[in-house]
C-alpha cells in the first residue's frame, strides 16, 4: 500500500470521522422510515400507489428546512444549550423528537388512520429535517477537511438506510410493522449516545454583514430600542446568509443553485417508486427483498461511498461530481431493465446494487461539495439552503410518481388489448415501470451538462 493510500485510510481513523460515521446513521435512520419503508406498509394494507405516491409530500420538510435553519444558527437552546453547546443541544432535542414520532406511528394501524400517521409523519419528518440542518453544521464547523468527514457521513447514513430498509422489512416480517417502528425508535437512541459524546466545536461568533445597513435602516425609520435589537435580529438571522452567499459568488450563485437542484433529481423522482413498492409489484416477497438489500445494499453502498471519497482525494471535486452523475444515469437505467426481469432474483441484486452504489458515490460528491461553499458564519442556514434547493424539485415532482407509473400502466393495458394480448403477459401491475425509470434517466441529463460546464471553467481558469 502506498504512502498516499495509508495516509488516507489513517485519516478515517479520527475521532471526530467516528463520531461523524455514528451521527451520519442517526441522521439517516428516519428518512426511509417517513418514504420507501412507510410505503411499503401502505402498500400492505391496500393504499394505492397514487396515495403513496401523494403521501410523499409529508417529507416536504426536508425541501424547506432553510426557512427554519436561521433559528438553530441563532437560537441556543435554554439549559441544554449552556451545557452541550448550541449544536449538540438542537440535535438532541431533534432526536428525542424523532423518537417520540416513531412510537407513535407504531401505535397507529394505517388502513383505519391514514391521516393520523400522516400527521405523525409530518412530524417526524420535520425532526428529522432539523436533525439533519444540526449535524451539518456541527460537521462543517467540526473539521476543514470535508472531504473525510462527508465520507464518514454519507457512510452512516446510508448503513442507516439499509438498517431503516432491510432491518424493518426483516422485523415486520418476522414479528409486525408495530414492532418494526418500535426497533428503529431503539436504534436513535444510539444517536442520543452518540450527541453526548460528541467534541463541542466552539460557537461561532454572531455574524456582523449587514450591520451597518441594519443601523442605517433603523435611522431612517426611527426605530431604538427592543424593535432596533429585532430587526437586527431578523437581518443576521433570515436576509445576511443569502447576502454573504450572493455577495461572495455573483452571479455564479444562481448556477451553483441550479446545479445543487437538478443533481440529485432523478434519485428523488425514482426513489418514491425504486424501492419496496416496486419490488412488491414485481412479485418479489419482503423475505426475499430484505436478503436482497442486506446482500447487495450493504456492500455495494459501502463500496460506492468508500470509492466517492477515494475518487474525491485523487480527482477532485468536480470530477467525482461527473462521475457521480454518469453512475445515476446507470442506476436508473438499470431499474428500467429490472422491469422487464419478473421475479429474478439476480436481476433485483444487480440493479439495486447498482442503485446503491451509485447514491453512494454521488451523495459523497455532492456533500463535499456542498459543503465547500458555506461560510462558517452561516454554517446551518446556507448548508440548509443548499441541501434544500437539490431536495425541492426531487419531492415536488416525486409526489406525482405513482400517479406516473399508474398512467403508463394504464396506457400499456389499454395498447395490449388493442393488440388482443393478454394483459399480465404485457407485464400487468410493473408495465408502467420501464418508461417510467427511463423517464428519470433522463432527468440527470441537466445536471451533466452543468458540471460539464464546470469541468470547462476549471480547465479555463488554469494557468497555461
Amino acid at each position: 500500500m502506498s504512502a498516499r493510500l495509508r495516509e488516507i485510510f489513517a485519516s478515517y481513523l479520527q475521532q471526530r470521522i467516528v463520531v461523524m460515521l455514528a451521527l451520519g446513521f442517526s441522521s439517516g435512520l428516519p428518512f426511509l422510515l417517513v418514504f420507501g419503508t412507510l410505503s411499503a406498509w401502505l402498500r400492505q394494507v391496500g393504499v394505492s400507489r397514487t396515495a403513496i405516491g401523494v403521501f410523499s409530500y409529508v417529507g416536504l420538510s426536508y425541501a424547506f428546512k432553510f426557512l427554519w435553519a436561521p433559528l438553530v444558527d441563532q437560537v441556543k437552546l435554554p439549559l441544554i444549550g449552556d451545557w452541550l453547546g448550541k449544536r449538540r443541544a438542537w440535535i438532541l432535542a431533534a432526536q428525542s423528537l424523532t423518537i417520540v414520532c416513531l412510537v407513535a406511528i407504531s401505535l397507529c394501524d394505517p388502513a383505519r388512520m391514514l391521516m393520523t400517521v400522516a400527521v405523525f409523519a409530518v412530524a417526524l419528518a420535520f425532526a428529522s429535517a432539523t436533525q439533519d440542518i444540526c449535524i451539518d453544521a456541527w460537521r462543517i464547523e467540526a473539521a476543514q477537511d470535508q472531504r473525510t468527514m462527508a465520507t464518514a457521513y454519507q457512510l452512516g447514513y446510508r448503513l442507516a438506510l439499509i438498517a431503516a430498509g432491510a432491518g424493518t422489512l426483516v422485523v415486520a416480517q418476522h414479528a409486525s410493522w408495530p414492532a418494526a417502528y418500535l426497533t428503529m425508535a431503539g436504534l436513535m437512541g444510539a444517536g442520543i449516545v452518540t450527541t453526548l459524546l460528541a467534541p463541542r466545536p466552539e460557537d461561532a461568533p454572531e455574524p456582523v454583514i449587514g450591520e451597518r445597513t441594519v443601523e442605517t435602516l433603523a435611522g431612517d425609520l426611527h426605530i431604538r430600542g427592543v424593535l432596533m435589537r429585532a430587526l437586527e435580529w431578523i437581518y443576521r438571522a433570515a436576509v445576511a446568509p443569502f447576502v454573504d452567499f450572493f455577495a461572495k459568488h455573483g452571479w455564479n450563485a444562481l448556477f451553483i443553485l441550479a446545479f445543487v437542484g437538478t443533481y440529485r433529481l432523478s434519485d428523488f423522482v425514482m426513489g418514491v417508486m425504486a424501492s419496496n413498492t416496486f419490488y412488491i409489484d414485481l412479485g418479489y416477497s419482503l423475505e426475499i427483498i430484505a436478503a436482497v438489500v442486506k446482500f447487495a445494499g450493504i456492500w455495494m453502498t459501502i463500496l460506492g461511498v468508500m470509492v466517492g471519497g477515494l475518487a474525491l482525494m485523487r480527482f477532485g471535486t468536480t470530477r467525482a461530481l461527473l462521475i457521480g452523475i454518469v453512475a445515476a444515469i446507470v442506476a436508473n437505467l438499470a431499474y428500467a431493465w429490472l422491469g422487464t426481469r419478473h421475479g429474478s432474483v439476480p436481476s433485483l441484486a444487480i440493479a439495486l446494487g447498482t442503485e446503491n452504489f451509485a447514491s453512494g458515490f454521488a451523495g459523497t460528491a455532492l456533500i463535499a461539495y456542498m459543503s465547500g461553499l458555506t461560510s462558517h458564519a452561516f454554517t446551518a442556514t446556507q448548508y440548509a439552503l443548499f441541501s434544500s434547493f437539490y431536495a425541492l424539485p426531487g419531492k415536488l415532482l416525486g409526489g406525482m410518481s405513482g400517479w406516473t407509473v399508474d398512467w403508463f400502466t394504464h396506457h400499456a393495458s389499454v395498447a395490449a388489448a388493442i393488440a388482443g394480448q393478454n394483459v399480465l403477459a404485457a407485464g400487468g401491475k410493473a408495465a408502467g415501470y420501464v418508461p417510467f425509470f427511463v423517464c428519470t434517466a433522463a432527468l440527470s441529463l441537466p445536471a451533466l451538462a452543468l458540471v460539464l460546464i464546470m469541468l470547462r471553467r476549471e480547465r479555463l481558469s488554469r494557468p497555461v
